[in-house]
């Protein structure tokens, strides 16, 4: 069965944009939030950046597959 590319198009947009995201509001903790005096993840924007792609790509549901309806026969 071959997919369109719209169905592919969608796959793959339901694991990039909660990465950009992560990523987006990485930077914007650092920005905000983070430290300059050796914090290990907020000191560094790239650091920042990394752990929110990280928690955004996490939080997508990225290995599940469709569920398939199983059909039952009644057999008596």
């Amino acid at each position: 069965m071959e997919k369109s590319r719209s169905e592919i198009i969608k796959r793959w947009a339901k694991l990039i944009l909660p990465t950009v995201a992560g990523i987006t509001g990485g930077y914007l903790y650092y920005y905000y939030v983070g430290c300059n005096r050796g914090c290990a993840i907020t000191g560094n924007p790239y650091t920042s950046m990394l752990w929110g792609g990280a928690i955004g790509i996490l939080l997508t549901n990225w290995k599940s597959k469709p569920k398939q309806k199983e059909q039952k026969s009644d057999e008596v």
